[in-house]
């Protein structure tokens, strides 16, 4: 194993583009007038001014380049612009691409922003044949989108050079072809023709059965690995994504894998796994019979007090269980009431959930004073964690819950968080309470009565 940054570039990791923009007006345009019209649009192709050190095809002997770096890094682009040189150089005359499915490849590979035909110049662009899964250069070169959905199509064909986008992602990287042969092996068989074959593998890293595909790839002595995070190409990237899909992630185990691009490995003894919510995930729910807001109040409200977990959860008419929203947050009793009473209305729940343990009077005062109509049930954490939660990790076992959209800080408490742990996530509890009230409960649950329930026309309140 080999890990360095990649080749030359400028100074303090950056690109020479971003030491030019770094110049005041006048001197960018000084150095600027010194090019003839064909140098200035040749530098709008040229790799090596744009790219960062760390995005620069590794000088030394290595087979397969491994890129294993945050989201928003810029891999997409490395691995074409890669093979646009290795091809523009003669070193590369048919290269196999290879994504989880055929879309993959030409929506990403090939025909994305980042992609080889965007990274080619006009003078040298390439002609894409879909039909055939081939793009061919003006020399003759060629390269040849596969799918590994289907794993026998790497059988046979031989290559002096190759792209892997993001193979620990690709849902059939353990699946085998008639004779036995999976994706990778089946690509690593036929890089062997040419003097120097080689793959570049680009990817974000992944948790769960990922896991033990990375470590054999990073340990070979002949794979070359580049790390990189989310923020190495912020001068690139919009700040309303940093702000938006980036900041919430900082500070999580999730982030560390996404952002920083750092390998993790499942918690042993975790009763959820990233690549078990992450398989179920979905970007809506369909409709649902169910929706209730459940709250685990924390003890106090100054800064270093614990969360006020609050989860939001339906039940389809199917009996799936969907995660909504995690809206947990450290506060003053009045905010945290604020903000379940308000997801209530929002999301059209039919009652709020809390635990009782914690002056559970006061809670639900707490609650009646922000809104007397809400109706609330009290739970009462009789038995231990372990036994609350292992029934409603089961159901995410067997495929029954799914996350609506990304929750980074509730999935961290779940795939950290072991039964043995002293500590106690709050925002893991909301989703055990909100997940057993709607799943779990096997008959109508009593409402704490105001004089008004406030019930929904068409609407039942009644049973799980």
């Amino acid at each position: 194993m080999m890990v360095s940054s990649g080749g030359p570039g400028g100074p303090g990791g950056k690109s020479y583009a971003s030491v030019l923009a770094a110049l005041s007006e006048a001197e960018r345009q000084d150095l600027l007038a010194k090019l003839s019209d064909q140098e200035r649009a040749a530098l709008l192709y040229d790799w090596d001014f744009w790219a960062r050190p760390s995005q620069r095809i590794p000088v030394g002997t290595w087979r397969i380049w491994l890129l294993l770096c945050g989201r928003g890094f810029g891999k997409t682009r490395v691995g074409a612009e890669a093979v646009r040189r290795r091809i523009e150089t003669g070193q590369w005359k048919r290269v196999a691409i290879v994504n989880d499915t055929a879309a993959d490849v030409r929506d990403v590979m090939i025909e994305g922003p980042a992609g080889l035909l965007a990274v080619c110049p006009p003078w040298s662009r390439p002609v894409y044949e879909p039909s055939k899964r081939r793009v061919t250069w003006p020399s003759g070169a060629v390269a040849i989108g596969y799918a590994a959905e289907a794993p026998e199509l790497l059988r046979g064909p031989e290559h002096d050079g190759a792209w892997a986008d993001e193979p620990p992602k690709w849902k059939n990287l353990w699946k085998q072809d008639v004779s036995g042969g999976t994706a990778w092996t089946n690509l690593m068989m036929g890089l062997r023709v040419g003097e120097n074959p080689q793959c570049i593998a680009t990817t974000t890293p992944r948790a769960g059965n990922a896991v033990k595909f990375l470590k054999e790839l990073m340990a070979r002595p002949t794979t070359h690995i580049t790390r990189g995070s989310s923020y190495e190409n912020r001068d690139n990237l919009s700040e309303d994504w940093f702000r938006e899909i980036i900041a919430p992630y900082e500070g999580t185990r999730l982030g560390r894998q996404e952002i920083s691009g750092d390998l993790l490995e499942d918690t042993p003894g975790a009763l959820w796994t990233l690549d078990q919510i992450e398989a179920l995930r979905l970007g809506q729910a369909p409709e649902l019979a169910r929706i209730v807001v459940a709250v685990d109040p924390a003890v106090s409200s100054h800064e270093d007090s614990n969360e006020n977990g609050i989860v939001v959860a339906g039940r389809s008419l199917d009996g799936a269980g969907y995660v909504l929203a995690d809206l947990s947050l450290v506060s003053s009793p009045d905010r945290w009431a604020r903000r379940a009473v308000g997801a209530y209305h929002e999301y059209g729940a039919d009652r709020i959930v809390y635990e009782d343990n914690q002056g559970g009077e006061m809670v639900a005062q707490t609650i009646r004073t922000v809104d007397s109509k809400v109706p609330l049930r009290a739970v009462h954490a009789s038995r231990g964690k372990r036994t609350r939660a292992e029934p409603v990790a089961a159901l995410y076992e067997q495929g029954r819950v799914h996350h609506v959209g990304m929750f980074p800080a509730l999935e961290d408490q779940l795939t950290s968080w072991t039964p043995d742990s002293p500590d106690s996530p709050d925002r893991l509890d909301a989703l055990v309470w909100a997940l057993t009230e709607l799943m779990l409960v096997g008959r109508p649950a009593t409402i704490i009565p105001p004089e008004a329930v406030g019930k929904r026309e068409g609407w039942h309140m009644g049973g799980a």
